[in-house]
């Protein structure tokens, strides 16, 4: 299941919930009991080389096509 972090504007402090997405933007109260709150924007870290292009090994470019001497 989905986290989404909160941020409460009476008191600022940042929570996290789990929720599913259906209820992704469905209010959220803080621990501290405060309703007025916003969801953050979160980013995600990818990490690995499976959508990384690959060199085509045939040269192309100065060096790589041997202009450069």
């Amino acid at each position: 299941m989905p986290r989404y972090d909160f941020r409460c504007r009476s008191c600022g402090s940042t929570f996290e919930l789990s929720r599913p997405m259906a209820q992704s933007d469905e209010p959220a109260a803080c621990p501290a009991g405060h309703d007025d709150t916003v969801r953050l924007l979160s980013t995600i870290a990818v990490t690995g080389s499976a959508g990384a292009p690959r060199p085509s090994g045939g040269g192309g470019g100065c060096c790589g096509g041997g202009c450069c001497g």
